[in-house]
């Protein structure tokens, strides 16, 4: 990881934000990688690995809820974090920066909703 670059480096197993935490804060993964898992019945659920540009914990800007799952760095990983105001002015300097992330989320919904058919047809 170069120095001198923003954002927070995190070490390999460090904790990024925790499930059932208030948040107030979306990140940007800048560098390296970082493993999302959900806590159900005392096991962790691994729900996706994140790389390079990819962001979580948007929801915490946009509904007032705790956070849905853990996220921990995969090696170490530089993250960038970005409070509402902040989001709220890049979008107005640069427009398309809503439309990327409508798109991006639109992807996580459709691989959910696929993942969830295929739940559905095992049972």
């Amino acid at each position: 990881m170069e120095t001198g670059a923003l954002g927070k480096v995190y070490q390999d197993g460090e904790i990024i934000v925790r499930q059932g935490e208030v948040g107030n804060a979306m990140y940007v993964i800048q560098a390296g990688k970082a493993e999302v898992v959900e806590e159900v019945n005392g096991k962790s659920v691994p729900l996706a690995v994140l790389g390079e540009n990819d962001f979580f914990g948007e929801m915490a800007l946009f509904e007032n809820q705790v956070r849905s799952a853990t996220v921990r760095a995969l090696g170490a990983v530089r993250v960038l974090t970005v409070d509402k105001k902040t989001l709220l002015r890049r979008i107005q300097q640069d427009p398309t920066l809503a439309f990327r992330m409508l798109e991006h989320l639109c992807r996580r919904v459709r691989k959910l909703d696929t993942e969830l058919g295929r739940i559905k047809t095992a049972q």
